[in-house]
């Protein structure tokens, strides 16, 4: 059956939904979006992924197009016009429709749409049994802190990866690990630090990784937010990767080398179980 998606204002079948061909997100990518974990028919962290759509949106100047109440509404209308138990929501806010022009009027009218896309994020291969990345030079721009739609070096550094038999790309630079091309990165040394990049402009302030370090402080994990090399990697007990839609996902190869026993280790576990189950408001409590 045809998903029902969100633009400007309307629920339509996916085949009705039109852009037009002046808007400055497919011309510029002059326009941010946010992505939603939903399982259980529930979203997951939206509260920090709103906030972080509305400071993108407030770098760039681009005015919310709704309130933060109204966009939740969009989103719990789409869960169940959609019969959504399990996947993501997607939300895109561009600056809006004006002949192609560098320039822009301050009063031009944001665009706004929406769409679901159901899939297996909770209990999936890659949770259990871990992935392997690849390493690749970032070569984004300077503001990565703003989450635009501007992709095409994630889009490639992702294709770098799948040719390498892997599914994630871990960018670097200067000779140290920024991001993943589509998550945050983690590794834990031999004495059980958690080490992942400090927030700046170099990095997207990822919602899944603000989470998993308020669980890793309930747990009294100690998060060291520090650069890392490749290396450093490759010689660590464990490393993992956290995103809306792939939550804590164990990394058991970097580049072609096998961290720890190649397999996923007890902190990443640890992490994996208490931040879904109080995700999702399981009777489980942190010990």
């Amino acid at each position: 059956m045809a998903r029902e998606v969100y633009v400007e204002g309307s629920f339509v079948s996916e085949h009705e939904a039109r852009i037009s061909v002046f808007d400055r997100g497919l011309l510029f990518g002059d326009s941010i979006y946010e992505v939603t974990a939903v399982i259980e028919g529930r979203l997951i962290d939206n509260d920090l992924h709103l906030a972080r759509l509305e400071r993108s949106l407030g770098e760039l100047e681009i005015p919310m197009p709704l309130s933060k109440e109204a966009i939740v509404e969009v989103q719990t209308q789409l869960i169940a016009r959609n019969k959504l138990r399990e996947g993501v929501i997607y939300l895109q806010i561009s600056r809006g429709i004006a002949d192609r022009n560098f320039g822009y009027a301050e009063d031009i009218k944001p665009t706004f749409f929406a769409f679901t896309q159901a899939r297996d994020i909770s209990d999936t291969a890659a949770l259990r049994d871990g992935i392997r990345v690849a390493v690749v030079d970032d070569q984004r721009w300077a503001r990565r802190d703003i989450k635009t739609t501007m992709l095409l070096a994630q889009v490639q550094a992702k294709h770098v990866a799948s040719q390498r038999g892997c599914k994630e790309a871990w960018l670097v630079e200067d000779g140290f690990v920024t991001e993943g091309a589509s998550s945050t990165a983690y590794i834990v040394t031999a004495d059980n630090r958690i080490v992942t990049r400090a927030n700046s402009r170099a990095i997207l302030p990822g919602c899944t990784r603000r989470a998993v370090i308020k669980v890793a402080d309930q747990l009294n994990l100690v998060v060291d937010q520090s650069r890392f090399t490749v290396e450093e990697a490759q010689n660590a007990r464990e490393a993992f990767l956290t995103s809306a839609s792939s939550l804590v996902t164990p990394v058991i190869e970097i580049a072609g080398r096998a961290i720890g026993d190649g397999k996923s280790g007890p902190v990443t576990r640890l992490l994996q179980k208490t931040y879904l189950d109080l995700a999702l408001g399981s009777p489980a409590q942190v010990q």
